[in-house]
Formats: C-alpha cells, sequence, structure tokens
C-alpha cells in the first residue's frame, strides 16, 4: 500500500513538472510574437539595389498575400523607430480617398515602404504632381501606381455631372475619362457597373497620360528607365488589384 502510495506521488509530480515547464514556456506568448514581427525597414542600399520591375513584382506579391489573409506581421514601433531619420520607399501610388481602399494593406507594405497620395477619383493636379516629383526624383522611388477602384464614387458623380460646392470643380478632373468612353457598346449609366469600371479605367489611363504631359520631370525619368509608371484596378469585392496594360 505504501509502495502504491509512492508511485502514485510520483506521478502526480511527474506531471506537474510538465505542466510547470509548459507554462514557462508560454508565461508571455507576446515576447513570442514579437520574435517573429518584421522589424526590417528599407534603407538607402536596398533601395537602390532594386529595379522597377522587381518592385512591381514586390507590389503584386503583397496583394495576393491581402487577398489570402496572409499579411506579413510586423513591429511596427520598431519601424518607426528605424525610419526616424529617413525614409527610402520603393514606390509612389495615387489612390482615390474611399476608405475601403487601404493602400498599406492592400499592397502588405509597411512603416517608409511607399507614399501614398490620395485625392477623391485618383486624377493628378499640380499638388499630386509636385508630391510624385518629390517622390521619385528626390526620395528615390522608381514605381509610381496610380489605382483606380470598382464602384468608384466620384467617377459616378462625375458620370452623373454632379453640381456640389467644390465637388463640382473636382469632377471636372475626372470628366475626360468619361467622354473617353462615348463609344461603350452599352447603357452609359450608373446602373451599369460594366460601363462605370470602363470609365474607372478609363480616369486611371488619363491620369498617367496626364501625368506625363504635366510634369517633364516624371516623364524623363520615365524615358530614361528610371521609374516605371503602372495603371491598377482595386476590387472592393475581393481586395484584388489588376494592373492594366
Amino acid at each position: 500500500m505504501k509502495k502504491l502510495s509512492l508511485i502514485a506521488i510520483a506521478v502526480v509530480s511527474a506531471v506537474f513538472l510538465i505542466i510547470g515547464c509548459t507554462n514557462k514556456n508560454n508565461t508571455n506568448p507576446q515576447m513570442n510574437q514579437e520574435k517573429t514581427l518584421n522589424k526590417e525597414v528599407l534603407t538607402s542600399d536596398k533601395q537602390a539595389s532594386l529595379s522597377p520591375e522587381q518592385i512591381l513584382q514586390n507590389l503584386k506579391e503583397g496583394n495576393e498575400r491581402f487577398v489570402n489573409n496572409n499579411l506579413t506581421p510586423r513591429d511596427y514601433q520598431a519601424q518607426v523607430k528605424a525610419t526616424t531619420d529617413g525614409q527610402y520607399p520603393e514606390a509612389v501610388v495615387i489612390s482615390c480617398i474611399d476608405s475601403r481602399v487601404p493602400v498599406e494593406q492592400v499592397f502588405d507594405k509597411g512603416v517608409g515602404d511607399i507614399f501614398v497620395a490620395r485625392v477623391a477619383g485618383n486624377f493628378v493636379n499640380e499638388d499630386i504632381l509636385g508630391s510624385t516629383e518629390y517622390g521619385t526624383a528626390v526620395a528615390g522611388s522608381k514605381v509610381i501606381v496610380v489605382m483606380g477602384h470598382k464602384s468608384c464614387g466620384a467617377v459616378k458623380a462625375a458620370i452623373d455631372d454632379v453640381q456640389m460646392g467644390n465637388i463640382t470643380a473636382m469632377l471636372s478632373k475626372i470628366k475626360p475619362a468619361v467622354e473617353m468612353t462615348a463609344d461603350y457598346d452599352g447603357e452609359q449609366s450608373t446602373d451599369n457597373d460594366d460601363y462605370v469600371t470602363e470609365v474607372v479605367k478609363n480616369n486611371v489611363n488619363h491620369t498617367i497620360e496626364q501625368m506625363r504631359e504635366d510634369s517633364p520631370m516624371i516623364a524623363e525619368l520615365e524615358r530614361n528607365g528610371d521609374v516605371v509608371i503602372a495603371g491598377a484596378f482595386y476590387d472592393l469585392e475581393t481586395g484584388k488589384v489588376t494592373f492594366l496594360d
């Protein structure tokens, strides 16, 4: 009987020892998680080593991770500290202000990775062009992405010729895309999603042409192969970015 009691005590002790070791290894799950967080940021050397084609591929792969709900876990505070003294983004993204298009997340980017300029209807004016010139000619970004999105409210308002405060003047920047879609074979109204999508894509193309025309600096960077300009379309339903030809 005494022998059985000793065996029971030994078994119980072993169980508690195993539990104790397990708890010790997992006493701070947050600490364990932090060890796997990405703390890296773009440096001057890394930016210089990337080609425009590599950057575009990085953006495409980042969007694939976003679509698959597999975003890179990041230590944002570490990235904030690492970028305090400088920034070396790889791309400039010109996007609509739509809250459903979270640009950095869409491309799985962290602090200091990309410049983002946002305006309803993703068009360019003097301010956006100046910002983009800074991002490329001064800060070294090698890719410019102009990204429209499905069911864009600004594009729909331009189609419907909305008259409202400063919105009217803003929509005049998008109206050329409506005119570019005049030969669309189908119902030309905001009730036709396919038609709206065509206007959105034409608006992206028009924005790119305006950029080349109104910014000799950017046009020269593109001609020299230092910068690539790409159009893109974001699907609100899937999160997928399609790059336009």
